[in-house]
């Protein structure tokens, strides 16, 4: 059995663990944002809390099969704009969105109905209450066509409905700041430049409270009934300027505003609709093609003109629509409605068949990386009332989590003068393998929170800690085995490799049913149940590493040593088995030497 130690090398063991910690934290502070420090959830560093409340046109129930969708292409889109730590969760007919640390705006975004349309514009007016201006410009009439020319949009804009005053400025195929002249716009193909106004900050709320009601579906049909009839435009392609007068009274376009109609549209149906930045009204035709038809949207710098860009690519019909559309409408607007908010309305100067088209205009790059989120990772097959985002204080969580490491603390001692006072040497192995689990762990947790946004909160936390125990219980295994066989007339050195043949299977079947456990638990859970899950599994891996790679080759070393502090029984806590094992063994021997003179 002594050869049997030494032919185990222990030093091979633990040079392997060595290099294994080594290359882990030289991971930690060499990559990254080289700050050694796991990401912390939304109870431990604080974070924004949005709550999003599924409506339908006729104030009915939405099905969990919508709801379900909705939720999803939330979660594409946390994961497409990396928004580390998210959790998107259904409460009834709620989207719960929680995302930690300082992303409060890009949690709002997150939640953005995106209900995209293209429809073409068939006039446009300034609306009839204009915001109040310091020093507000002088009327101007109608700009007249003019050819296009390279480099250099055209300027081509619908004449005035009757719902505008005379003297007021026509809108220029989407608006400028409020009252100020129109701005040129068009549309062309990608790469070269095309101009079209930038997109609102934000779009216009629904009710704050989010109500599905008989109140609210009835303001949805009433919208309808005005905003969108199809006696808006008549067979001829002309409009019906009494119904749209109408309708552009009624509509209240404001920052503000509660537009009931939002993310309720019929795409079918012509659709009287605000501008951009609340300015300008506009007659649309029905929409021509969806916005589930966009392939991909991004927002690049363009360096000839200075201005950050979005760059929109179509799915093969929508190349296909959106081609037809613009050889058939040149020098035509086309208005992108997103949540029945025109956007932009650029003017087509040529025909885009390849599908690339480049949106341009005085956007900032949070604008335009905003808008080409939202359009990039689809339209929710819902309509959500709008909720201001919740600021979460991470107090508690700390209060918590102090409490938390406290106790742990506390137990963690316990154990530590538990094994040093029953197991002595082999103790202060428990408590070295403990330590350098923890730091196994640590830097697990921060390389897992840069490499697949895993975010450390209470739960998993409270799963680390009952780690802890499980670790500790796998060394309890195997220094029990130790006693057993030293029980049975063994020295400590035959007893290592014996021991620990029978110890490991035991630690095997533990660690595998603990392991077990934890891993449905995080396939049936959700939220903070899977982050406990997560850890107590890591752990429970980890532990093994452990328990192989140091622990036992430790205490082989120590079965081996010729030192004699560490070969003597009592300072390892096995002197009294010892004793059992020797008194054992002359009974043994002296049981034989009965038999051989009888």
């Amino acid at each position: 059995m002594a050869s049997s130690a030494g032919h185990l090398r222990p030093g091979r063991y633990l040079a392997f663990f060595a290099l294994i910690v080594i290359v882990l934290y030289a991971l930690v502070f060499l990559t990254g944002n080289h700050k050694p420090t796991p990401k912390l959830g939304i109870d431990l560093q604080g974070g924004t809390r949005v709550t999003l409340t599924a409506r339908t046109p006729d104030g009915g129930q939405p099905t969990r099969e919508s709801l379900n969708q909705a939720r999803q292409i939330i979660e594409r889109r946390v994961n497409g704009i990396g928004v580390g730590g998210t959790e998107v969760l259904l409460d009834g007919n709620n989207v719960v969105i929680t995302v930690p640390g300082e992303q409060g705006d890009q949690a709002k975004n997150l939640g953005k109905t995106a209900k995209l349309g293209f429809r073409k514009v068939v006039s446009a007016a300034t609306q009839p209450v204009v915001p109040p201006q310091t020093n507000p410009p002088p009327a101007t009439n109608t700009p007249t066509s003019g050819a296009p020319t390279s480099g250099a949009p055209s300027s081509s804009a619908p004449a005035a409905t009757s719902s505008a005053p005379p003297s007021s400025p026509v809108a220029g195929g989407g608006g400028g700041a409020a009252a100020a002249p129109a701005q040129q716009q068009s549309t062309t193909p990608a790469p070269p430049s095309s101009s079209t106004t930038p997109p609102p900050s934000s779009q216009a709320p629904a009710p704050s409270d989010g109500s599905v009601d008989a109140k609210t579906a009835q303001e949805i049909q009433a919208a309808k009934a005005l905003r969108q009839n199809k006696d808006l435009i008549g067979a001829d392609g002309q409009p019906n300027q009494e119904l749209v007068t109408k309708a552009m009274a009624a509509l209240t376009c404001a920052p503000n505003a509660n537009d009931p109609l939002e993310g309720n549209d019929d795409p079918k149906l012509p659709l009287v609709a605000c501008g951009d930045h609340d300015t300008y009204k506009y007659l649309l035709e029905p929409e021509f093609l969806p916005g589930t038809e966009i392939s991909d949207a991004n927002s690049t710098f363009n360096t000839q003109n200075g201005q950050w860009v979005v760059n929109l690519s179509f799915k093969s019909e929508g190349t296909k629509i959106w081609a037809d559309f613009t050889s058939k409408n040149v020098n035509q607007q086309a208005a992108f409605v997103l949540d029945t908010q025109v956007v932009s309305a650029p003017n087509i100067q040529v025909a885009i068949l390849d599908g690339n088209t480049q949106i341009t205009g005085k956007f900032t790059q949070a604008e335009a990386k905003d808008l080409s989120d939202i359009l990039k990772y689809g339209s929710l097959p819902l309509s959500f009332a709008s909720s201001d985002a919740t600021t979460v204080s991470a107090t508690l969580g700390y209060a918590s989590l102090q409490a938390g490491l406290i106790a742990g603390g506390i137990g963690l001692l316990v154990v530590f003068v538990y094994c040093l006072f029953y197991y002595r040497l082999l103790g202060v192995l428990t408590i070295l393998s403990l330590a350098l689990s923890g730091a196994l762990v640590f830097a697990v947790l921060v390389l897992l929170g840069r490499w697949i946004g895993y975010t450390l909160d209470l739960a998993g936390i409270a799963g680390l800690i009952i780690a802890i125990g499980i670790t500790a219980d796998s060394f309890v295994i195997y220094f029990e085995r130790l006693k057993d066989e030293i029980r049975e007339g063994r020295t400590f050195r035959s007893a290592v490799p014996r021991g620990w043949v029978r110890a490991r299977r035991t630690i095997l079947a533990s660690d595998g049913v603990s392991f077990l456990a934890a891993a449905i638990l995080y396939v049936i859970a959700v939220g903070d149940v899977q982050g406990f899950a997560f850890t107590l599994g890591m752990s429970t891996v980890l532990d093994l590493v452990v328990v192989y790679l140091v622990t036992h080759p430790l205490v082989a070393m120590v079965s081996t040593s010729k030192s004699k502090f560490l070969s003597n029984p009592r300072n390892l806590g096995l002197g009294a088995v010892q004793q059992v094992g020797s008194q054992r063994k002359k009974s043994t021997s002296v049981g034989r030497a009965n038999v051989k003179e009888a």
